[in-house]
């Protein structure tokens, strides 16, 4: 006699459900984790750069856009294909020849998906970044993560296309509403040129005082 007692089901764990989220609600394409992944390429591209960078880029974005914060970096939504035309943008825009801490991820990448829900809640996710007692938007305190994970600063509202706020190259000089690419990535790489300023400047100082202080001698400024 056959037994009637279904098989166990194996238990959903959070990656699953985010995933499920991305792919239910707002029909991206993901990737088994834990942790759960996002893939890039298809629908949008990200911009990886240092959250300076990315938190003075804000203005030239789209208030649909959404922007995701991983630790100290921020990853910014573009247009699917500004992976490809960002050297060729970087060069035209003469940051070409310098050395940017900016990664361009789009066909084939993929990245952390975002919790899509704020923390503490039963886990509805029918407004992500939005706190479910005030209806304010969220701080990136609210929504941390465990030992860094991704949140969302802009999240993607369930039942919007995410492509017409996306910066894309086609805006630039146009009337449209998409935010402008140029203009985007010129902000981001000015910012991340005065980081990589700053950082020579650091080592170039601890450099010299390291110098003075093997060969028996102070920094004058130390002196007075």
């Amino acid at each position: 006699m056959a037994s009637i007692v279904p098989l166990p089901r194996r238990p959903l764990d959070s990656s699953d459900r985010v995933r499920g989220w991305y792919e239910n609600e707002l029909g991206w394409a993901t990737l088994p984790g834990p942790p759960a992944l996002i893939s890039t390429g298809l629908r949008f591209d990200v911009l990886d750069v240092p959250a300076e960078a990315g938190f003075a880029a804000l203005r030239h974005l789209g208030p649909g856009s959404p922007v995701a914060l991983r630790g100290e970096r921020v990853r910014l939504l573009v247009a699917a294909g500004s992976a490809e035309e960002l050297p060729g943008l970087l060069d035209w825009l003469d940051w070409g020849t310098l050395e940017l801490d900016l990664t361009a991820i789009g066909s084939g990448g993929h990245i952390e998906a975002p919790r899509p829900w704020p923390q503490g809640t039963s886990g509805s996710a029918s407004h992500p970044g939005r706190s479910h007692r005030s209806g304010r938007e969220s701080s990136p305190v609210d929504r941390a993560g465990p030992q860094g994970a991704a949140v969302w600063l802009r999240p993607p509202e369930p039942g919007c296309e995410v492509e017409p706020s996306l910066p894309t190259l086609s805006a630039l000089g146009g009337g449209g509403s998409a935010p402008d690419l140029v203009r985007l990535v010129d902000t981001v790489a000015t910012h991340c040129h005065r980081i990589r300023l700053r950082r020579l400047g650091t080592q170039a100082f601890a450099f010299s005082y390291a110098s003075r202080m093997d060969a028996g001698t102070r920094p004058r400024s130390l002196t007075s």
